[in-house]
């Protein structure tokens, strides 16, 4: 079973004892929060991360910057296979593209794609 299924079982959460609020609590954390419309791209983002492909991708382009080839090689994958989730990383800017030749070559977009990566390794490792 994994962590999250253990979560999702473990009903021992404690409810308060009386019904309060404390509105200066939410006030302040509703006047951070951030809007329906962020926070929906914000899901789309991480929906992208559940696909155990695009992160063997971004993982691999964490590396080094390669062109499709090379992960297909790489993964043992289709090129038709690491293109179509290519295609997908980039709609999503996290990955980009440059030319060279007819060769193109593929990095992650930024380094905000790598803390992300990392940050969750390191935290399914603990």
């Amino acid at each position: 079973m994994s962590k999250l299924e253990e979560n999702l079982v473990d009903d021992s959460i404690e409810k308060c004892e009386t019904d309060c609020v404390h509105i200066e609590v939410v006030e302040a954390v509703n006047n951070i929060m951030p809007s329906e419309e962020l926070l929906y791209d914000l899901a789309d983002l991480f929906k992208i991360f559940g696909d155990s492909t695009r992160l063997k991708i971004l993982y691999v382009l964490m590396q080094s910057e390669m062109c499709v080839c090379d992960i297909a090689q790489l993964l043992s994958a289709s090129q038709s296979a690491i293109s179509h989730q290519l295609r997908v990383l980039k709609q999503m800017q996290l990955v980009k593209n440059r030319r060279d030749g007819k060769t193109i070559f593929y990095s992650l977009s930024d380094g905000h794609i790598s803390t992300i990566l990392s940050t969750g390794l390191e935290h399914i490792k603990e």
